[in-house]
């Protein structure tokens, strides 16, 4: 396919292609000219500047503000089966160094590897999609194919139930797309320790494998304050903890109990038999079903304390217009959850809000810093794994972000 014989060809406005020169992979629809043909849905078009020049093959999305997302920018590629299947290929490839640490790995995170919209995660031999954009939705049976060729599973869910699809005009969609759907939770292990993964009922698919490296992170902190406090109990608090996966890496690492607080009897009903699964008996890992805004509250008032407290919450931010609303509640539980720290203890705050950058999440955790009215020290940045690599060109990709603190 060239622009020249391209069934569709997209006009970009005159001084719009600069982003597309820098290779960010995002057209959007008020930086459109005019459109030659009438491209359908995930259709492959040619993006071509004010001058006729080439500038890159995208996937069209003609309900979506992003009405462009760019499979590749070079005019000699063909935007084929191969071309997946070679794609697939090396995404999976990426991955190959963790085989030996987890068998709970993000295979394909969209833009990172040059498949905007697709997310793919395997869970030992399950493999579950997430098809976000319109192009990789219109390609998913062959997107389908080149996984299962790539590592052999043959067992495919699809959880395409994220909000963002209705803004691609796209319905929710899930079930078996290969093979069996498991009919219990999947086990994976992660750094030694056993977790079950409900694929078809969880939240995105089933785990949030983006946290392994934080886990890990929160295991090593919890060893350095049993050091430090020679013998003394080490108690943890985890909010929104969904199925206890901080709860369970704090205990391995020896912490004496870990309060794992949410609004989902689901959710602490899988920690629970999570705990079951690592040995760890009720008395250790336990439960509170409650909001948690309204439980940091209580649990200020009761003068409640804890040597590492987690504060994982949903996306408060779904997008640029919910930025003021969701600085307000990111400020507000990190202000109650550092009033609830012993000192020299941590606290480990995390945003998944993509709309809320780095800088903005720190200054608004410094803000209730200042509001908690005690010392503390920025330990280091956290974010996501390296199986959730961020384009250099495209920064929207580092939607996790996190800070470790430390009272002193």
């Amino acid at each position: 396919m060239r622009p020249g014989l391209a069934e569709s060809q997209v006009i970009v406005r005159d001084g719009k292609e600069r982003s597309l020169e820098r290779r960010h992979p995002w057209l959007y629809a008020g930086a459109i000219e005019h459109v030659i043909g009438d491209p359908v849905s995930g259709a492959t078009v040619a993006l071509i500047d004010a001058r006729g020049g080439f500038l890159a093959w995208a996937a069209w999305s003609p309900q979506s503000m992003i009405r462009a997302r760019v499979w590749s920018f070079d005019i000699g590629d063909r935007i084929d089966p191969s071309w997946f299947a070679a794609r697939v290929a090396r995404a999976v490839e990426r991955r190959g160094h963790l085989a030996g640490r987890t068998n709970a790995v993000r295979l394909v995170f969209g833009e990172a590897d040059g498949l905007p919209g697709l997310v793919v995660d395997r869970y030992d031999a399950q493999l579950v999609i997430q098809c976000l954009a319109a192009g990789v939705a219109a390609h998913r049976d062959t997107l389908v194919g080149a996984l299962v060729a790539a590592t052999g599973c043959v067992d495919v869910y699809e959880r395409s139930d994220a909000a963002v699809r209705a803004r691609e005009g796209l319905e929710s969609i899930t079930g078996v797309l290969g093979g069996l759907t498991p009919s219990a939770p999947i086990e994976v292990e992660e750094d030694g320790i056993r977790y079950g993964v409900d694929i078809v009922s969880g939240h995105k698919t089933g785990f949030y494998i983006d946290q392994r490296d934080n886990r890990r992170a929160v295991r090593e902190e919890i060893e350095r304050l049993r050091a430090h406090r020679m013998g003394e109990p080490v108690e943890m608090l985890n909010t929104f903890s969904y199925t206890g996966g901080f709860s369970l890496a704090a205990l391995a690492g020896g912490a004496a109990t870990a309060l794992n607080v949410d609004s989902s009897a689901e959710a602490l009903a899988m920690a629970g038999l999570n705990a079951q699964r690592n040995g760890f008996g009720p008395d250790q890992l336990l439960v509170e079903q409650s909001d948690v805004f309204g439980w940091l509250t209580q649990a200020a008032q009761a003068q409640r304390r804890f040597d590492l407290i987690v504060l994982d919450p949903p996306k408060f931010a779904p997008s640029a217009a919910h930025v003021e609303r969701a600085a307000r509640a990111y400020k507000e539980i990190n202000r109650k959850a550092l009033g609830l720290l012993r000192p020299g203890g941590a606290l480990f705050t995390f945003s998944c809000s993509g709309a809320i950058d780095v800088d903005l999440f720190q200054k608004i955790v410094a803000g209730a810093v200042i509001d908690a009215k005690i010392e503390v020290s920025l330990i280091r940045r956290l974010g996501a794994g390296d199986d959730h690599p961020m384009a250099m060109t495209h920064p929207e990709g580092e939607y996790l972000k996190g800070l470790l603190l430390r009272r002193t």
